[in-house]
């Protein structure tokens, strides 16, 4: 079966979240399951040259966008078994960064409609195409509207994948008119139409064959009004095509076993685990001390990871006896909020307010507990490599984080972390309290390592799952 993700990001080539990580991933496990999947991207500036100079040009065609005819070329270069193809036209992706563009709608209309259009050009008409968040969700609309009576594209499916409901790409009905050459029917409230103007995203919903996000707990949750972004209504709706699957994280990748960035490599023994903690206190800073938890955030520093609970009682916490280490960027108040903390309290906090993934590693190593206060959180990743990297997280029962945490309990002794239900500073203050109690309950803590051992977060079981969906559509 041939599958084709389109994506507007991917590791290793350029990162901006998380949906970058699923699609260097989750690829590579469905080629093991005997799926031929390819995946095509824009061809961003801020691709490291070492990836350029590698790519060969498989195909270059003049692509009709509305009234304008454009240039088009199709690049690829095959990483680790698998065949990426980037979109490239310079005057749309010759730029610093990905987002945050006033021509976004005509720079992600540009690849939706190059996606279709380069099909043909490259060899590859896929049986299926998934569609990750916004970027892509055009692309089903414009097979349904142009491609889907072709005879040799008369067979596609479409699948939609919701990484972050809230970013929705929405604009101008105009502009959709003129770049997707579509009639008036499809901007009724029941088509495109959002906010009074049209959504990207809404399209993808809509037009896909099945819609997927990426995990159970938030398929439910995006059909309710907190978390539904106004698009609760129309999810419930076609609840019966929507299906929450976990993300995985990459085991060969992230393995703490062979991670090049630790001070000492180890799987299992907390001995070695508190070699790399030492190292860490010492590299920050920080007493070294074997006797308090090492608590870490590694979070974008936005208001959706939980933040504002942390603002609310952050003298409470730093009275624990604790150390804390941040490391993130994004919002001023809480990058000052972290910066201030640290200065006031050098002894419990350090605040690394960059991105630096050799760090992320050895603070997931070196931390013994993972805070994960998150509003909402789709799937999370953080979670996931904090048990690979066997830090113990303490997470709000929310999306992903509720789907993958089992809350310790000391009666049956299960449980893989620590959890509160409500969005409530509190309640948060008490959950980490009870997990500062427990690291010092050896028996409690060696009972939690035990269970956390023995879960899988890679790709499989989840790869699977998208394998007998794409079988299931495929064979309709």
């Amino acid at each position: 079966m041939k599958v084709l993700f389109a994506a507007s990001e991917a590791v290793p080539f350029v990162k901006t979240g998380g949906l970058a990580d699923v699609i260097g991933s989750l690829p590579k496990e469905l080629v093991k399951q005997g799926l031929d999947v390819r995946v095509i991207l824009p061809k961003y500036e801020d691709i490291p040259v070492h990836w350029t100079q590698r790519m060969e040009t498989v195909a270059t065609f003049t692509l009709q966008m509305g009234w304008r005819q454009l240039y088009c070329g199709i690049l690829k270069v095959v990483h680790e078994g698998i065949t990426f193809y980037f979109v490239d036209n310079e005057y749309y992706f010759r730029r610093k960064g990905c987002y945050g563009y006033g021509d976004d709608a005509e720079r992600f209309a540009y690849f939706c409609r190059a996606v279709m259009d380069s099909m043909q050009h490259i060899d590859f008409i896929p049986d299926l195409i998934h569609c990750h968040d916004w970027q892509a969700g055009m692309i089903p609309v414009l097979y349904r509207a142009h491609f889907s009576y072709q005879p040799k594209y008369a067979h596609i499916k479409t699948v939609m994948t919701v990484h972050n409901l809230k970013y929705q790409g929405v604009y101008g009905k105009e502009q959709f008119k003129d770049f997707f050459a579509l009639g008036d029917e499809h901007f009724t409230g029941y088509a495109l139409e959002q906010y009074g103007g049209a959504s990207f995203m809404k399209g993808g919903l809509l037009y896909s064959d099945y819609i997927t996000t990426v995990s159970p707990t938030y398929a439910e949750e995006i059909q309710t009004p907190f978390y539904g972004e106004y698009l609760d209504g129309l999810l419930r709706s076609q609840s019966h095509r929507l299906q929450g699957i976990i993300n995985g994280i990459d085991y060969d990748e992230l393995d703490p076993m062979t991670d090049p960035h630790l001070e000492v490599n180890y799987l299992d023994s907390l001995e070695k685990k508190q070699l790399n903690k030492l190292k860490l206190q010492e590299r920050l800073g920080l007493p070294a001390r074997q006797d308090v938890p090492l608590i870490a955030l590694v979070t974008r520093l936005v208001e959706q990871k939980g933040l504002a609970l942390i603002d609310r009682v952050i003298e409470e916490l730093m009275q624990l006896d604790a150390q804390w280490v941040i490391l993130g960027t994004g919002e001023q108040r809480y990058e000052q909020l972290f910066k201030w903390a640290a200065d006031r309290y050098p002894d419990k906090m350090s605040a690394c307010i960059t991105f630096d993934e050799g760090l992320a590693r050895q603070i997931y190593a070196g931390s013994d507990l993972f805070l994960m206060p998150s509003q909402f959180e789709p799937c999370g990743i953080g979670q996931l490599i904090a048990m690979r990297y066997r830090s113990v997280p303490i997470v709000r029962e929310t999306g992903g984080l509720k789907d993958t945490v089992q809350a310790y309990n000391e009666v049956t002794g299960e449980g893989t972390g620590f959890s509160f239900a409500h969005y409530n500073a509190h309640d948060m203050l008490y959950t980490v309290e009870r997990a500062v109690r427990y690291y010092n309950n050896e028996e409690a803590w060696t009972k939690l390592h035990d269970n956390i051992k023995k879960k899988d977060f890679s790709w499989r079981r989840s790869a699977q799952q998208y394998a007998d969906l794409y079988e299931q559509l495929v064979n309709e």
